[in-house]
């Protein structure tokens, strides 16, 4: 988990603390909106606009930071793992003649993972990216119990069909290479939605983006025989910068860790061309012979290592004079080549000798020749592990870091991830199938053989978990962390995008001293969007959002219009459409108006699982998915009679 911390303990922590909020005091009538004191410890909240605007305002960034310090000498309290929810300042409502929860009773409900209760922003959770080889992401939400059918939040379509995948430094968007369409993708982590398709090159595959976040490069690869280029995208405008030739074949990029240089293979040249970032212009082509298959630089000795994968060498060297300070003779077969997170040991892998090769980047020398069976092919780091996918096995084998190292005998070992090897699903992908989770305790591997990703626990003997995306075939993973983050000494933030406008909680709690409170905060009406907004607002009025499978129950709403929101009568062409997740038995409802603005739909759930209800309207210009949409949880009649006892 992250240094100081475990993200784990600390859910499964409040998890058994929430069987004890009855016992606790009731809530403040008005969440405190700044300072909470507790047993010596001050926690400050802020919410602050993130572009720097006067003000937040609905749709626009965030950035919620709390600060946590000793209350007696003022000293920052570091390596913590605090958790918080924004949601709609509103209690739930709960049975007939029972009271309403508070904001403390709704972390309960959110830490159960129930489908139909979720708050509008978890700053607790990740989601998990996968790329499926048809034209789209499927995104799954590992926190959120569907009946044990599945965790798919979201599916989000692409032009074409993706290679590989890139991720913003502030996690909040997903880049997605598309060769066939010359173009990146751009998702929105927010809304998982594309918001743009941005234009690269024909053959756009292999993605880098630059350590300061500035660029992001993509490799082009042209048609056998004919020179690629690589296309400089920027990152924050989403448009393409400059398009700079190179060499032939495929294209692998790293960049210095001052972003002064970028480097790119050409496969079929033999070559390696390198770029100033400054200049956006090539300034050498160095030859090196045979297929440089991968490429990476070390921030420890400030060199450019490049894998030659004929010969078997690996070559170091420096940019500036770009003269060759090492050659180091491994294996013929070499394949992808990674750094370790702290940057002290390179590992490349040998496919055709069934090996993993760890380099020490301050004397240039092997320490440790390491056997791996079936082919490694892909590699992955936490902090505490190097795990390697191998083409023919099902298994992912683990090194331990901290049994590298002259002198020292490296520890081994595997876990299965399925049942069939990767190369039995056929055409893969370049993007990564294995990715550290979030928390740095392990990792998600897609099985793309039986179409699973799978989550390993370190220290576990096997796979704690597993998710599949129904309808697709999964080929890659990425995580996207929405969990606070310390920014300075006891200062944990996070951006998140204001859904609405209006008044939220901001529940917060901590495990060591044991809090649990509700901050406040509000989002003001965005001017730039209030002219398009007229019509678009929708209230769900359901009493619960569980229902027993196979009944039949009115699901009713409110449609809110123009710049006051008042509500909108007299539509006639509303129509409610329900959909089982993760996309089966879509139903189209009729839809009666039965108060002022008031519409009702009867829905049945005819069998356990999660459902989406959306609203559409041609009077007011918006299809299924244009307006927010209300989840529901269906569940067996006996488990719906145990919860309500």
């Amino acid at each position: 988990m992250k240094p100081g911390s475990n993200a784990l303990a600390a859910v499964l922590a409040w998890s058994a603390a929430c069987a004890c909020l009855a016992a606790q005091p009731p809530a403040e009538a008005q969440p405190d909106s700044r300072r909470y004191v507790k047993d010596g410890i001050v926690v400050e909240f802020e919410a602050r606009p993130a572009a720097g605007a006067a003000a937040l305002t609905e749709d626009e960034l965030a950035e919620l930071r709390f600060s946590i310090r000793e209350a007696a000498s003022g000293r920052p309290v570091r390596g913590l793992a605090p958790g918080a929810w924004l949601d709609v300042a509103e209690n739930l409502r709960n049975k007939e003649g029972a009271e309403q929860k508070s904001c403390k009773d709704k972390i309960a409900l959110y830490l159960k993972g129930i489908v139909g209760i979720r708050p509008l922003v978890d700053l607790n959770s990740y989601y998990v990216v996968v790329l499926n080889r048809d034209a789209s992401l499927s995104i799954v939400d590992p926190k959120v119990s569907m009946v044990g059918r599945t965790s798919t939040l979201a599916r989000v379509p692409l032009a074409r069909a993706g290679a590989d995948l890139a991720r913003s430094g502030d996690d909040r968007r997903i880049f997605v290479s598309m060769p066939a369409a010359g173009q990146v993708a751009v998702v929105e982590a927010d809304s998982f939605k594309v918001i743009a398709n941005v234009r690269a090159g024909p053959g756009a595959t292999r993605l880098a983006l630059q350590p300061d976040g500035r660029y992001l490069w993509v490799g082009n690869n042209a048609p056998a025989g004919e020179k690629g280029s690589v296309t400089v995208i920027d990152a924050d405008a989403l448009k393409p910068v400059a398009t700079i030739p190179v060499g032939r074949g495929h294209h692998e990029i790293a960049l210095s860790s001052d972003s002064r240089w970028a480097f790119v293979t050409n496969r079929a040249d033999g070559s390696v061309t390198v770029i100033d970032v400054r200049t956006l212009a090539p300034v050498r082509e160095i030859a090196l012979g045979g297929q440089p298959i991968s490429l990476a630089y070390s921030a420890l000795s400030q060199l450019l290592y490049v894998a030659e994968a004929q010969a078997g060498v690996l070559y170091a060297i420096r940019p500036g004079d770009f003269s060759t300070q090492a050659r180091i003779a491994l294996a013929p077969g070499l394949g992808p080549m990674r750094f370790t997170p702290d940057g002290r040991w390179a590992l490349v892998l040998n496919t055709a000798d069934d090996k993993v090769h760890v380099i020490d980047p301050s004397s240039n020398r092997v320490v440790h020749d390491i056997a791996v069976p079936g082919q490694p092919y892909q590699l992955a780091f936490t902090r505490a592990f190097a795990y390697v996918r191998s083409l023919g096995s099902e298994r992912v084998s683990m090194i331990n870091l901290a049994t590298l190292g002259p002198g020292k005998q490296p520890t081994v070992q595997s876990f299965a991830a399925g049942a069939r090897p990767p190369k039995a699903a056929g055409e893969l992908v370049i993007a990564d199938s294995i990715a550290p989770a979030a928390g740095d305790a392990g990792v998600l591997v897609v099985n793309p053989a039986d179409n699973t990703t799978y989550f390993y626990m370190e220290g576990m003997n096997a796979a704690a978990s597993n998710y599949q995306t129904q309808g697709a075939a999964a080929r890659a993973v990425m995580v996207v962390d929405r969990s606070l983050r310390e920014i300075e000494p006891g200062v944990y933030a996070s951006r998140v995008r204001m859904p609405v406008a209006g008044r939220f909680d901001v529940a917060f709690s901590l495990d060591s001293p044991r809090m649990l409170h509700c901050f406040a905060t509000e989002a003001a009406v965005n001017p730039r969007g209030a002219s398009g907004r007229a019509g678009t607002r929708l209230e769900y009025l359901v009493e619960s959002r569980r229902v027993d499978a196979g009944t039949s129950v009115p699901v009713r709403f409110r449609i809110l219009d123009g710049a006051k929101q008042e509500p909108r009568s007299g539509l006639a062409d509303v129509r409610v459409m329900v959909v089982l997740a993760p996309g089966r038995g879509r139903t189209e409802l009729a839809v009666s108006e039965v108060g002022d603005g008031i519409y009702e739909a009867r829905a049945t759930f005819a069998e356990p699982g999660a459902y989406y209800v959306y609203v559409a309207s041609a009077t007011l210009r918006k299809g299924f998915g244009e307006l927010p949409f209300l989840t529901m949880q269906a569940v067996d009649g006996k488990l719906a009679e145990r919860d309500r006892r």
